[in-house]
C-alpha cells in the first residue's frame, strides 16, 4: 500500500471505483470532478495542487490515491493550508475508501498517511472534520490522534471538529 499522485495508469481502477460508488455521496470532493476525459481530470488535479484555476474560496490541495499494486483502494484530498471558511467547516483532510475495501482498516492507514504528509509540510495544527452521524470517520480520526475540539451545525447536520496538534 502506498500513496501516489493521480496517474493515467490507474484509469481503469478509478472508473471502476466510481462505478462501485453508485449514487452514494462521493468523498473527497474531487471525486465529483468530471472523469469522462481522464487526462483532463489528471490536469485539473495537478492544477489544484499548484493553486491554479481554483474556484472562489478554495485553497491549493493535493489529491493522492492509496493503491495496492494497480488498484485504487482510497482517495485523500489534503488542503495545503486553510482559509477562515474551511477552518470553520471543512478541515485539512477529506478522504474516502472504495466500498469493497471498507471495514478493513484502510481508512485508518489513509488518515495516518495524510496526517504524516501534512506534518512533513509543517502544517502546524491539523483540522479534521466529519459529520457526527458518521461514527466510522470519528473513530478513525480519534485513532489517529484527533481530539474533539467542538461541534457546529452546517447545512442541518452536526459537524465534529477534531484537531491533531504538532508532535501528537
Amino acid at each position: 500500500m502506498k500513496l501516489v499522485p493521480p496517474s493515467a495508469i490507474y484509469e481503469a481502477s478509478y472508473q471502476q471505483y466510481i462505478k462501485e460508488l453508485g449514487d452514494e455521496e462521493r468523498y473527497p470532493f474531487p471525486m465529483d470532478f468530471d472523469h469522462a476525459d481522464f487526462e483532463a481530470l489528471i490536469q485539473k488535479l495537478i492544477n489544484f495542487a499548484k493553486g491554479k484555476n481554483l474556484p472562489e474560496g478554495f485553497v491549493p490541495s493535493s489529491t493522492l490515491w492509496l493503491v495496492d499494486e494497480t488498484e485504487i483502494v482510497g482517495v485523500t484530498n489534503i488542503r495545503h493550508y486553510l482559509n477562515d471558511r474551511i477552518t470553520h467547516c471543512g478541515g485539512h483532510i477529506g478522504l474516502g475508501i472504495r466500498p469493497k475495501y471498507r471495514g478493513k482498516g484502510y481508512g485508518k492507514r489513509l488518515m495516518e498517511l495524510s496526517i504524516q504528509w501534512l506534518q512533513e509540510m509543517k502544517a502546524g495544527t491539523i483540522h479534521i472534520h466529519c459529520h457526527k452521524d458518521n461514527p466510522a470517520s470519528a473513530n478513525t480520526i480519534k485513532a489517529c490522534g484527533g481530539l474533539l475540539d467542538s461541534e457546529i451545525e452546517a447545512d442541518g447536520k452536526i459537524v465534529q471538529r477534531y484537531l491533531v496538534k504538532p508532535g501528537d
